[in-house]
């Protein structure tokens, strides 16, 4: 590596002061500078997030060049996004789910939070930003993946009988028993069956190559919970929660369980955070306000968004096309959107110092 000179110090010390609001630190210390080129008065700038950003890449660009204007004698800014997403090191040697790097557990200590809803929409807008995506349902008792995306009466394929390939909806593989069976029959299934039912799910599927496989927990902390956190790697949890203090106290366990279990916890989000009166306009907190940040500052952990009650969230749900993929650059889609890059984000930064990378600078013609 050349002699950084004071140019490219210069360069350095801006991009030290470049915090990007999804790793939550900057874009220097987050090792996402590939390479520095300084020729004369031009720079070149390489960076490489470690999040699904094909949408972001272009947002964060702008804002670089923009930041990197500040260098008076700079007459040429070209700044390069690329992103690529690794596998976190395995928990405690546990075997990987074959072609999948990572797997985040959409969690709730209750039903009834929106927890199914954030799932689909957390997948789907990693989706949108250019990822290899998976859904799996696990609420083995009360499936409701395959209707959120227009799946219900889908079967899943096979080219071996052993192996089941998921079909694909909105550019995302998905799995459920809800597939399997009736979507009126209810499973009368005691609890070995249905950790049974979720390992087939879970490691008899053809995922492929996933970038993220999100998994939709059921409400609670029973023996779906802790057969994936012994089964496999979890790469991280999200806990899905409303305001009220009911609701809060049910999601407490459900952290505490992953944290017993040393699962990372990505962070909380507040769903039906407020309501917007679509006669109005008045805006209100139904559910009570600030539960989620009080949660959060607890446990120490982020809290990845306040998400509105809205009807047309149950509307699009409800017709087989969530409101990622109905209206991703509207206001409610961005809300989603933010999230999962929140998500990502963290993921991308759980045990991310154990190796620091070194980037290159490249001094031409000075």
């Amino acid at each position: 590596m050349s002699q950084a000179t004071d140019r490219e110090q210069s360069v350095i010390a801006l991009l030290k002061e470049c915090v990007d609001p999804y790793l939550d630190e900057s874009l220097w210390s987050a090792s996402c500078v590939d390479k520095i080129t300084v020729d004369q008065d031009d720079i070149h700038l390489d960076l490489r997030l470690p999040f699904a950003a094909d949408k972001y890449a272009t947002e964060l660009s702008g804002v670089t060049t923009s930041k990197l204007r500040a260098l008076v004698w700079a007459r040429h800014i070209t700044v390069k996004v690329n992103w690529s997403v690794a596998a976190p090191s395995a928990q405690r040697n546990l075997p990987r789910v074959k072609g999948v790097k990572n797997i985040v557990a959409v969690a709730s200590g209750k039903g009834g939070v929106g927890k199914s809803t954030t799932a689909v929409n957390l997948a789907l807008a990693l989706a949108w930003e250019g990822a290899a995506v998976g859904l799996l349902d696990a609420d083995i008792y009360g499936p409701s993946q395959p209707r959120m995306l227009g799946l219900a009466g889908e079967r899943p394929t096979t080219l071996d009988g052993k192996t089941l390939k998921p079909p694909t909806a909105f550019g995302i593989k998905m799995m459920s028993i809800g597939l399997l069976i009736d979507e009126e029959q209810p499973m009368v299934w005691r609890g070995p069956m249905v950790t049974q039912a979720l390992n087939q799910l879970l490691l008899e599927s053809d995922w492929g190559d996933l970038d993220y496989l999100i998994v939709d927990m059921p409400p609670g902390t029973g023996d779906i919970q802790l057969t994936l956190a012994q089964r496999v790697p979890i790469s991280g949890a999200v806990i899905v929660t409303t305001p009220q203090d009911i609701s809060l106290l049910d999601a407490r366990k459900g952290l505490k369980m992953f944290q017993k279990v040393d699962v990372p916890v990505l962070g909380i989000v507040e769903n039906m955070s407020t309501h917007l009166c679509s006669k109005c306009g008045h805006e209100e907190h139904i559910f009570g306000s600030g539960g989620g940040q009080r949660m959060a500052d607890q446990y120490a952990v982020a809290l990845l968004a306040e998400l509105p009650l809205d009807i047309r969230i149950r509307e699009q749900a409800d017709s087989g096309k969530p409101t990622v993929v109905t209206e991703p650059e509207s206001k409610l889609g961005r809300a989603y959107i933010e999230m999962s890059r929140r998500v990502a984000g963290r993921l991308a930064m759980v045990g991310k110092h154990s190796e620091a990378v070194i980037p290159a600078i490249v001094v031409e013609n000075t």
